[in-house]
Formats: structure tokens, C-alpha cells, sequence
């Protein structure tokens, strides 16, 4: 592990290489300094399936302020990323005054399907880089107990008319993992030996208490079969299934038969609810006000692609947002890649060539759900914990996005 480490610190420090420019630290870089998580629970059925999204941002934003020990008359804008709620822009507000920030913070809220938490960071970020804030926090959540993502109704028949890619727009998400398997001659096979990593890698994480330094405990009331709401507090992911193999997972019959036959729900991301969020400022601030700094927020991108097979998304953000710093994926030493389904998540790697040891070391959202707006910023906040149990240096985390688009956002570990 030593020599590993020792590799990973060499290969950043080559003088005149994209690393070095990557890994210097300069007064205006954006960095993070705190980076936490609720546990994932189950969606109708987890320790969150009786809370509200307002609590679980409520709950998150508090430990973000008692934990950092900033002063909140300091955080000037807080933006979560949320999907399947229309009244997230009411409740994030409400929830950062519960918490504690004074009326002088805003807040907001912005939907980019999987991504959204992603999308939050990269606006707070972009804010204090264009000198518009100095410091903010970026949360992702999602309550899919409340709601998912479907369309209620069809476009507008116009609209429609126009391309048959706006309408394979509303194909639901399991039709999309189905067109992937099916376009690119992914099999079962590979879909469940896949998800069965993911599983026995976020079931070893969890045994070794890898997911400790990221998870905040969070109290809440949970209803029982009497129908009495219990106080509880979570501090455990909940859709880890130890003892998962592939073998197992070959014998759980096809979710979307209509579509297709290789996507289950064995080997698809899990219903889930939780939160993740990230406090961000300049390095010059973060210096000047005392905060500890835990990473360097790099950049991100977007890409778009045929809606039909959205899930795919992660492998053209990817090569473009590593095009832009001069990088290749030998640079990097995480990806956190979105398993929305093990199709995708096999095409993926395939395509990018990507080392598996690399991809969702701790596993992914097979195994430990995929609450939508969540996603991105849980992924950052796993992948920051991973560099810093292995001295390792490089991030990159990618998401793919509904109706056809990738995103992807490039950090460094300072701790």
C-alpha cells in the first residue's frame, strides 16, 4: 500500500505535466472544504421512507454548519439539486433557516436528472469562481419514497411530431437500460456479474468501516406495523445484500419484460432516498477563515447523446472532460461512475477501457442506491473518502442524465 501510494504522489509531481498544473494549489482555486452524507436508506420501506425532503436537507444542513464550525452569516448562496420535487426551491429554503443560516443566505434549486447534485456543486463553484459569492454549500436529495421522475401526461403533440428523438424522450429509464443491452450486445450474464461486485465491494466497504468517515448520523421518526412513529437515529446504509452473487442474481426474473429481458431488479440501481452535500469557497478564504481543506474542485462538463440511450452518457462526458485539462483516464485514480443500471455501467467501462479496480472501488449504486438529485454529490463525497484511505490523488465522477446527456466534474484530494 505504501509503494502504491508512493507511485500515486510521483506521478502528479512530473514537472510541465497537465498533473502538476492539476495538482498546484493557487489562492483562487475553488475548494471543499467539507464533505458528508446522510445513510441511504430504502425507499418505502428505509429508515427515511416516514421523512420529508425538507427534514433530511434540514437534518444534512445542520451537521454542515455544526460540523464545519463556520459561521453561517458567511455562506452566501446554498443551491440542491433535486429531480422529482416541485416544491424543492420552497423546501431548501425553509430547510437552511431551520438549519441555522440566516436570512441573508439564498437558495435555489436545480433539476439535472442524475446529475442534479453534480449540477448543484459545479453552480456554487462556478458563483465563487465569477466573484458573485465567497462561499456556498451545494447539497444533493432526493425522498423517492414521495415521488420518482416519470411523466404524468405525453408531450405536446407538435413537439412530438417534430423528431422521434423528443419522443423517445419519455421512455422510461428500464426501456433505456434495455435499448443499451440490446444496441451493444451487453448479456445478463455480465449485467449480474457486475451488479455482484458491486454488491461484495459496498458489503467489504461497509464490513471495514470505509463509509464511516462520510456517513453523518441522522435522527428521525420512523412509523411501525402499529402505526407509532419511533425515534431513531440511521447510521448505516441500508441496500448493501451481503452475500450477493451473481449466481443469485441470475435467478431474479426480468423487471421490464415489455422492453426486454436482461435488466432486473438484482442488477438495476435501487429506489432510495438520502442527501449528500458539499461547503465550497476559495483557497484564499478557506486559509483566511480556518477551514480545513479537504479537495480542489477542477471542473465539470456536460455532453449530450441520443435519449434512447441516455445510460451511456458517462462514456462521452468522460473523454471530454478529460480532453480539457490533457488528460487520460491513466491520470486518474477514482471514476465513480452512476450504475443507474448494469448495462450502462458495463458499456462504460468497455468503452472507456476503463481498469475496474478503479470504478466504484466501494461499489456503487447497485448496491447502495441511487437517490436521483442525491447521486452527484454523493459521489463526490464517496470518492473524496476513498482518495484519502488510499493517499491517492485523482477524482473523476460522472453521472448519466435522462432524455440523453452525461455529466462529469474532476476534483483532487488535498487531505
Amino acid at each position: 500500500m505504501a509503494a502504491e501510494r508512493l507511485g500515486s504522489l510521483l506521478k502528479h509531481l512530473t514537472p510541465g505535466s497537465p498533473l502538476a498544473s492539476l495538482t498546484s494549489k493557487n489562492a483562487d482555486d475553488i475548494v471543499i472544504t467539507l464533505a458528508i452524507r446522510t445513510p441511504l436508506t430504502k425507499a418505502r420501506k428505509g429508515g427515511f421512507k416516514d421523512t420529508s425532503l425538507e427534514y433530511i436537507v434540514y437534518a444534512l444542513l445542520k451537521e454542515v454548519r455544526e460540523r464545519s464550525n463556520i459561521d453561517p452569516a458567511l455562506v452566501e448562496d446554498i443551491c440542491l439539486g433535486n429531480v422529482s420535487d416541485g416544491k424543492s426551491a420552497y423546501k431548501i429554503r425553509a430547510a437552511s433557516l431551520a438549519a441555522g443560516f440566516p436570512n441573508t443566505a439564498s437558495a435555489s434549486s436545480v433539476n439535472r436528472f442524475c446529475s442534479s447534485g453534480l449540477k448543484a456543486t459545479a453552480d456554487i463553484a462556478n458563483a465563487i469562481l465569477a466573484g458573485n459569492i465567497d462561499v456556498g454549500v451545494a447539497i444533493g436529495a432526493e425522498s423517492m419514497t414521495a415521488g420518482g421522475d416519470s411523466l404524468e401526461q405525453p408531450f405536446d403533440e407538435t413537439v412530438i411530431k417534430q423528431t422521434q428523438e423528443v419522443e423517445d424522450c419519455m421512455q422510461p429509464m428500464g426501456w433505456t437500460s434495455e435499448n443499451v443491452s440490446r444496441d451493444f450486445g451487453i448479456s445478463r450474464e455480465e449485467m449480474d456479474k457486475f451488479a455482484a461486485e458491486s454488491f461484495q465491494r459496498a458489503e467489504n466497504a461497509q464490513k471495514q468501516g470505509w463509509f464511516d468517515d462520510e456517513i453523518v448520523p441522522i435522527k428521525t421518526s420512523i412509523k411501525g406495523p402499529d402505526g407509532e412513529l419511533k425515534e431513531v437515529i440511521l447510521t448505516r446504509d441500508e441496500g448493501i445484500r451481503p452475500g450477493t452473487t451473481a449466481e443469485g442474481l441470475g435467478k431474479i426474473r426480468a423487471a421490464f419484460p415489455q422492453w426486454g429481458v436482461t435488466t432486473t431488479g438484482g442488477n438495476a440501481s435501487q429506489v432510495t432516498d438520502g442527501a449528500a452535500a458539499v461547503l465550497l469557497m476559495k483557497r484564499s478564504t478557506a486559509i483566511r477563515i480556518g477551514q480545513p481543506i479537504v479537495a480542489k474542485y477542477v471542473g465539470s462538463t456536460v455532453a449530450g447523446l441520443e435519449p434512447r440511450i441516455m445510460g451511456i452518457g458517462p462514456s462521452i462526458a468522460i473523454p471530454k472532460l478529460l480532453s480539457k485539462y490533457g488528460l487520460t483516464l491513466n491520470d486518474i485514480d477514482v471514476v465513480e461512475v452512476n450504475e443507474a443500471f448494469a448495462s450502462m455501467a458495463v458499456y462504460c467501462r468497455d468503452k472507456l477501457g476503463l481498469e475496474w479496480s478503479k470504478m466504484n472501488p466501494k461499489g456503487g449504486a447497485i448496491a447502495l442506491g441511487h437517490p436521483l438529485g442525491a447521486t452527484g454529490t454523493r459521489q463526490i463525497v464517496t470518492g473524496l473518502s476513498e482518495l484519502r484511505r488510499t493517499g491517492k490523488k485523482i477524482l473523476l465522477t460522472s453521472m448519466c442524465i435522462g432524455t440523453g446527456m452525461g455529466m462529469a466534474g474532476l476534483f483532487v484530494n488535498e487531505q
